[in-house]
C-alpha cells in the first residue's frame, strides 16, 4: 500500500454515543465535504475539510437522519439502516442499506446452550432494505440534503425504492442469487456493500455471495414514479428483469465499495466471510460504458493497489477519490478501527493512499 498521509475525521458527541465514528461503513468525497455513514444507525454524516486543497481534518459534524427526508419500511425510523454504500451525482445524494439477514454473535458471557441458540438465531431488519436518494443544495455555502429541490423547472423530492421494487423480493427467483437470501451477510448470503452512480444507472456491488470466487455488482435504471414522486421504480432491461448482472474476477473476494473513476469503476474487495483480509482494490476498466451482462476478467479488470489489514481490527469499509482527478488519491476510511487510529475520543485517522 502506497500510503500518502492520513487525515483526521472528527465526530461529535451522538455519533460517539452512537459508535458510528468506529462503525463507518462508507464515504463519499464531496467537494470540500466528506459524506460518511455507519452501520448502526440510520443516518448520514456530513464533515467538513479544514483546506479544500490539502485537507488534514474532516469536522464539524452534521447529521442528517433519514427518516426526515423519507419513509423508511421499518416501523421505527431510528432502527438501524446498515448503509453500506453513499454515492453523489448530479443534485444527488444516494445511500444503499446491506439488505442482509444477521446472525446473532456469541459473546464472552454466553456458554453452552445458550452459546449455539445464539448463534442460530437469524434476523433481519426493514429498514436495511433501503434505496435513497436524496436532492442536494447549497446551504450557507455547503452541499446539504433537503426535502425537494426544483432541477431544470421540475420538483425532485427525497425518494425510496418503492416497497414493490423491494431488492429481495425480485432476487426470489434469480438462479444465482436466490438460494442466498436466506442466509446471514457474513455467511457467504446477500450482502449490498457498494454503491456507485453514473448518469442513469446505479451499481450495486455485492460482498456477497461469491460464486466459485465470482463477485456480482447488479446494475439497476431507478426513475421517479410519477403517481408518486417520493418512490423510484426500476426499468426493466432487454430480458424482462429490473436488474442487470455483473460477474467479476476478484480473486475469490467480495465487493466492500464501489466508486466511479470517469468511465472504469473502482471496486474495494475483502473476504466475504468474517476474515480479516486480503483486502484490494481493482479497477473495472469502462464499466460505465457496458451494454450487456458482462463477465468481467482478464484485460477488463486489474489489480491496482493492496491494502493493510489488522487481525480483528481495521477492516477497510469505505473508499471515494480526494483532490483532483489525476492525483489518482483514494481515501479509506475503516470499520473496527485499530487502537492507532484514535486520537482523543473524538478523532479517528482514515487514510490516503496513492493508486498507480
Amino acid at each position: 500500500m502506497t500510503l500518502e498521509r492520513t487525515v483526521r475525521l472528527r465526530f461529535g458527541h451522538l455519533s460517539r454515543a452512537a459508535a458510528t465514528h468506529t462503525n463507518l461503513s462508507a464515504v463519499r468525497v464531496d467537494g470540500d465535504v466528506l459524506w460518511v455513514a455507519g452501520d448502526e444507525t440510520a443516518t448520514l454524516e456530513r464533515l467538513v475539510a479544514d483546506d479544500p486543497v490539502l485537507p488534514t481534518e474532516y469536522g464539524d459534524e452534521q447529521t442528517f437522519h433519514l427518516g426526515d427526508f423519507v419513509d423508511l419500511p421499518g416501523e421505527d425510523p431510528n432502527e438501524e439502516a446498515d448503509i453500506e454504500g453513499l454515492a453523489r451525482s448530479g443534485h444527488f445524494l444516494w445511500a444503499v442499506g446491506s439488505h442482509s439477514l444477521r446472525r446473532k454473535q456469541i459473546k464472552a458471557r454466553h456458554t453452552g446452550d445458550k452459546a449455539l441458540r445464539r448463534l442460530g438465531k437469524v434476523e433481519g431488519q426493514d429498514n436495511r432494505q433501503i434505496l435513497v436518494r436524496l436532492p442536494i443544495a447549497e446551504v450557507d455555502g455547503l452541499p446539504t440534503p433537503v426535502p425537494s429541490l426544483v432541477i431544470d423547472g421540475s420538483v425532485q423530492r427525497a425518494a425510496c425504492l418503492a416497497p414493490q421494487d423491494n431488492l429481495r423480493e425480485l432476487l426470489r427467483d434469480d438462479r444465482h442469487l436466490a438460494p442466498f437470501l436466506a442466509i446471514p451477510g457474513k455467511d457467504n448470503g446477500l450482502d449490498i456493500e457498494g454503491i456507485a452512480v453514473h448518469g442513469d444507472r446505479v451499481y450495486l456491488g455485492l460482498r456477497g455471495p461469491v460464486l466459485r470466487g465470482w463477485a456480482f455488482v447488479l446494475e439497476l435504471r431507478p426513475y421517479v414514479d410519477p403517481g408518486e414522486p417520493q418512490r423510484l421504480r426500476l426499468r426493466e432491461f432487454e430480458d424482462g428483469r429490473p436488474y442487470r448482472k455483473h460477474v467479476l474476477r476478484l480473486d475469490g473476494l467480495g465487493v466492500r465499495d464501489l466508486c466511479p473513476a470517469g468511465d472504469d469503476l473502482l471496486v474495494l474487495a475483502g473476504p466475504t466471510m468474517d476474515l480479516d483480509g486480503p483486502v484490494r482494490i481493482y479497477r473495472w476498466h469502462d464499466a460505465m460504458r457496458v451494454g450487456m451482462p458482462a463477465v468481467v476478467r482478464g484485460d477488463m479488470i486489474s489489480r491496482e493497489l493492496e491494502l493493510t489489514y489488522g487481525e480483528g481490527d481495521d477492516h477497510a469499509e469505505g473508499m471515494g477519490l480526494i483532490g483532483e482527478p489525476d492525483n489518482k488519491l483514494a481515501l479509506i476510511v475503516y470499520d473496527s478501527p485499530a487502537v492507532a487510529r484514535f486520537h482523543g475520543d473524538d478523532i479517528i485517522l482514515a487514510d490516503v493512499v496513492r493508486l498507480p
